[in-house]
C-alpha cells in the first residue's frame, strides 16, 4: 500500500509545475466543490495555468461560492496537463467524464479523507481522521506557506461545515474548530455563509421532501428508516439531483432509528443508495462495500444495478442482518 506523500512534497509540485487540472466526484457536495475552487484559486495566486472541472459543473445552489465560475464541465477534447489533482474522491472513476478529459498528466495527485480510498495516483495523501478534505487543504496551504485568500477561506469553511454537518458529526475535532476560527480571522462571515448554506432552499426541495416522506418505511424493528425516489416523481416535481442532498438527515434524526437509507432510481437500470448511521456499531461503509460502494463508517453510498424495488429489498435485508445478526 502506498504511504502518504508529505504535504510539503505536494506543495513543491504546486510551486514548480505550471499546467494543472483539478477535479472531484460526480454529484458534488460542498466539500468537493469548496476544495476544487480553493485549490484552483491558490494555484492562480501562484501564477499557474489552471482548469477546474466537474462532470456537472457548479450546481445552482453553490453559486454563492466565491470563484465558482472557475469550475466548468470537462471538455469534449482531451487536454494535456502537467499535474492532475483529484480531491475528495474515494475511487478514481467517480470523477466521471473528467477522467477521459485528461489526455496526459505527468503527475496525478490524490488528496482525500475517505477510508476506502484505494490510494490511486502518483502522490497520495489520505487522512481518514480529517472530517473533510477541506481540513486537509487548509493544513496544506497554511503549513506550506501557500496563498490563502479571503475567497479561499470562504470555500474551505463551506467544505468543512457541510461535511461535518455544521460541526456536529463525530469526526469533528478540536483542530476542526481551530481551523474554523482561523478561517473566520481570514475574513469568513459565518452568519452570511450559514444562511446561504442552510437557509436558502428552493421550494421544490420542500415539495420533494413531502413526497419522500410518503414513501417512509421502518424495518429492522424500527431501527432502520428508509425513503425512495422514483424517476417519475422527480420529473413530476421538477426536482434536480442537488435537491436530494441532506434530506436523508430528516429520517436519520427520528428517535430510535439507528440507520437511514435513501434509494434514488437512476436511468439505465441503476439505483443510488445513500446510507447514514448514528450508531458506531453499524458501519455504513462496510455495508455499502457489499454493493460496490464505500465511504465513511457513518455516511456512505453505492450505485447498484437493478430495479428500485429489487435493490431496496436486497439492501434492507443486508441492513437487517447487520443490525440483528439474522
Amino acid at each position: 500500500m502506498k504511504t502518504d506523500t508529505p504535504l510539503a512534497e505536494i506543495a513543491e509540485v504546486l510551486r514548480t509545475r505550471q499546467r494543472f487540472a483539478i477535479m472531484s466526484h460526480v454529484r458534488p457536495d460542498g466539500d468537493a466543490l469548496g476544495c476544487t475552487i480553493a485549490m484552483a484559486l491558490c494555484l492562480r495566486q501562484l501564477g499557474k495555468d489552471v482548469v477546474a472541472w466537474n462532470e456537472e459543473g457548479v450546481l445552482e445552489k453553490f453559486h454563492y461560492l466565491p470563484g465558482h465560475e472557475i469550475v466548468t464541465q470537462p471538455p469534449a477534447e482531451p487536454q494535456e496537463v502537467e499535474v492532475a489533482i483529484v480531491l475528495d474522491t474515494s475511487v478514481q472513476d467517480r470523477i466521471g467524464r473528467c477522467l477521459p478529459a485528461v489526455k496526459h498528466a505527468d503527475v496525478w495527485i490524490n488528496i482525500d479523507h475517505h477510508v476506502t480510498n484505494p490510494r490511486f495516483g502518483d502522490l497520495v495523501h489520505i487522512d481518514p481522521s480529517a472530517p473533510a478534505t477541506g481540513q486537509i487543504l487548509y493544513e496544506l496551504f497554511r503549513g506550506c506557506d501557500l496563498p490563502l485568500t479571503y475567497e479561499m477561506a470562504d470555500n474551505l469553511y463551506v467544505a468543512i461545515s457541510t461535511d461535518t454537518g455544521s460541526f456536529q458529526y463525530s469526526g469533528t475535532t478540536a483542530r476542526t474548530y481551530e481551523i474554523a476560527a482561523e478561517l473566520i480571522r481570514a475574513g469568513v462571515n459565518v452568519a452570511d455563509l450559514s444562511r446561504k448554506m442552510y437557509e436558502n432552499y428552493p421550494r421544490r426541495r420542500l415539495e420533494l421532501l413531502r413526497a419522500l416522506l410518503n414513501t417512509l418505511r421502518f424495518t429492522s424493528a424500527d431501527r432502520c428508516a428508509s425513503i425512495a425516489l422514483t424517476q417519475a416523481v422527480a420529473a413530476q416535481l421538477g426536482a434536480l439531483p442537488e435537491d436530494n442532498e441532506g434530506l436523508i438527515d430528516h429520517i436519520r434524526a427520528i428517535q430510535g432509528v439507528q440507520v437511514a437509507a435513501f434509494f434514488e432510481e437512476l436511468p439505465e437500470g441503476k439505483v443510488r443508495l445513500s446510507l447514514r448511521s448514528k450508531d458506531e456499531r453499524f458501519n455504513a461503509s462496510a455495508l455499502c462495500a457489499q454493493f460496490g460502494g464505500g465511504g465513511h463508517p457513518l455516511a456512505a453510498g453505492a450505485r447498484i444495478n437493478g430495479a428500485l424495488a429489487e435493490v431496496q429489498e436486497k439492501v434492507l435485508s443486508a441492513i437487517d442482518h447487520a443490525i440483528t445478526g439474522n
